[in-house]
Parts: C-alpha cells; structure tokens; sequence
C-alpha cells in the first residue's frame, strides 16, 4: 500500500458521515489546488458535515480523521470553493 503522506494535515469535511469501527465515510479535502475525496475512518462516527483533520493515510485514498475546528477560523472553510 502506497501511502498519500500530501493529504495528511489537511482540513476537510464529511460528505458522507463515519461509523467508527463499523466503517467508512467520505471526506472532501482541498489538496494539490483542488477538491478529492476519501473513504474517511474514525474512531467514533461523525455525522456528514462535520469538520475534520486528515491525521492518517490508510494508501489508496484511505485516510483516518478526526474531529477538528480550525484554531485561526479560517472564514472560507465551510464554503465549497474556498474564500470569495
């Protein structure tokens, strides 16, 4: 398995929520200048939208977050295309 060390460190968002150990979710992050996706696990399930940090990459666009809020508030993260 190839490990995608980029997407770690990265904020996203739930488009599909987790359910911990029961399984994945999917997670939007903006990487490389532009939007991907990920099967997303955590420990505990997440509902969808919720904001979250990339702290693993499972390989293969498998990533483990968890919940996360953005200490500096970053007014555009919770818009779709960044800051306008």
């Amino acid at each position: 398995m190839v490990s995608d060390e980029a997407v770690i460190g990265c904020p996203g968002t739930l488009v599909i929520g987790t359910r911990g150990a029961a399984g994945p979710g999917e997670v939007l992050v903006r990487i490389r200048g532009g939007s991907e996706t990920f099967l997303a696990w955590s420990e505990e399930p997440l509902p969808k939208g919720t904001p979250v940090l990339v702290i693993e990459s499972r390989g293969t666009r498998q990533v483990d977050v968890m919940e996360w809020t953005d200490p500096v508030g970053d007014p555009g993260s919770d818009l779709p295309d960044g800051p306008r």
